[in-house]
């Protein structure tokens, strides 16, 4: 719970936002701590799973995915047994970063990243509409990222 969090620990937890990679005693002197209590903390903050992970943030364009899709999905049923399929068939998917059921006039806006139109041409084709129980997709294509991945704001 966020009521658990103190000054400190919101300190470390902006900090190991910005950078994953900072050293325990750099990430110390940041926030004004040993670097004993630092590292004491922040395997608190990992076991207490404040931080689901730490990544490092690639560049899609250098990796030749340069093209980032938003797809809209209406399913034909709205049952626990539809949703569940679906998204277990989402998961499986290597181009979806990201998979949100929403209220609205769609079920799931699922975020995918490819090489170019084509290729979305191709995943959309063989994979995304034949998820279960797709009715129908609405694509939007990203022109511009204007914010991505914000760093929460603790």
């Amino acid at each position: 719970m966020a009521d658990d969090l103190d000054r400190i620990d919101r300190q470390l937890l902006r900090l190991l936002q910005k950078d994953g990679r900072t050293p325990n005693a750099e990430l110390a002197d940041k926030a004004h701590i040993s670097p004993a209590t630092c590292h004491r903390r922040v395997q608190r903050l990992l076991a207490g799973g404040h931080v689901r992970d730490i990544r490092a943030q690639l560049d899609p364009a250098k990796l030749d995915l340069a093209t980032l899709a938003i797809v809209g999905v209406v399913l034909d049923r709205s049952t626990p047994d539809s949703f569940a399929a679906f998204e277990r068939a989402a998961q499986d998917m290597p181009a979806v970063l990201d998979c949100y059921l929403v209220a609205g006039d769609f079920d799931y806006f699922v975020k995918i990243r490819v090489r170019d139109m084509a290729d979305f041409n191709r995943l959309h084709a063989a994979r995304l509409i034949a998820l279960p129980g797709v009715r129908q997709t609405r694509t939007f294509f990203v022109m511009k990222e204007v914010v991505d991945n914000r760093p929460l704001d603790i």
